[in-house]
């Protein structure tokens, strides 16, 4: 059997792939992993397709064992990987025989590391996606110790062609942003989000929340609920900031001043509280 099993998630580890978009009508988030560069370099890395699932940890601690021959890798931060008590590299195809242990340790800068082995992680499908989304429940539940996962057949060869080294996340953060579409309800938006902003410990799957100046909103019109995308900055009444992620509410009664663009929220996702977030408005 091609599997391999869970000694211990650490934090969190969340089986995601690319995720389930297309079901906002429903109300179903798009979820998938949060670093999808992160997880689509692990895939090339051991020869699956960039879609295929893998594991999202959580400040690393995640320990395997293979129950077959198989091919990992472990993307993401910068972050030391051990196969049975032995340090070896991250960001490279790793053989592992059966029986062998493979503990990823904590990343230095960054919170999200992925795991990928060779055929994906094959766990049921549901909507189309092997995701877990934290907000609606929807596909499997958080791994657990002692579990076995099974694993795809193998399609592809393991390659290095693209390996590079591991970038440390940085402490500060400038992020470009589309503004709209509710700019206008509050007092010089585009200045405004260009302010300092901190990275808080309530981030999560749904979003990063921001503690800083609070935006000053003009408006006194009441907003109906309108859809929501990945990346959207709602404004709640606090006047904090809060960027919706990947496993986001699909609808929101609090305006949008300004929604991320689509290549910088890997970077958002790997951020650590206390990281200094700045926003650069395009018109």
């Amino acid at each position: 059997m091609r599997a391999v099993e869970i000694v211990s998630t650490g934090p969190q580890a969340l089986v995601q792939d690319l995720g389930r978009p297309g079901y906002a009508h429903l109300g179903v988030p798009p979820s998938g992993a949060l670093d999808a560069a992160a997880l689509r370099l692990g895939n090339r890395l051991v020869g699956n397709n960039e879609d295929a699932a893998g594991i999202e940890t959580l400040l690393g601690g995640l320990t395997i064992r293979a129950a077959a021959s198989c091919t990992a890798a472990v993307t993401g931060p910068p972050v030391s990987v051990f196969v049975d008590g032995r340090e070896t590299g991250s960001h490279t195809p790793i053989s592992l025989r059966p029986g062998q242990k493979l503990r990823i340790g904590r990343p230095v800068t960054g919170l999200r590391c992925y795991l990928t082995v060779s055929g994906g992680i094959a766990v049921p499908p549901v909507l189309g996606s092997r995701s877990t989304d934290v907000l609606s429940g929807l596909g499997p539940a958080p791994l657990s110790d002692g579990e076995t996962v099974p694993l795809g057949p193998v399609t592809g060869v393991p390659s290095g062609a693209d390996v590079v080294a591991a970038a440390p996340v940085p402490s500060r953060l400038t992020v470009p942003v589309l503004l709209g579409p509710r700019d206008d309800w509050f007092a010089d938006a585009a200045t405004a989000l260009n302010t300092q902003w901190t990275v808080t410990a309530e981030s999560n799957r749904v979003g990063v929340r921001l503690d800083g100046p609070p935006l000053r909103r003009v408006s006194t019109s009441e907003l109906p609920s309108e859809g929501v995308l990945t990346g959207a900055i709602q404004v709640p009444p606090n006047g904090l900031p809060l960027v919706f992620l990947a496993d986001h509410p699909t609808t929101g009664g609090y305006p949008v001043v300004a929604v991320v663009r689509r290549e910088s929220l890997g970077a958002l996702a790997q951020a650590l509280p206390g990281t200094l977030v700045r926003f650069h408005a395009s018109f």
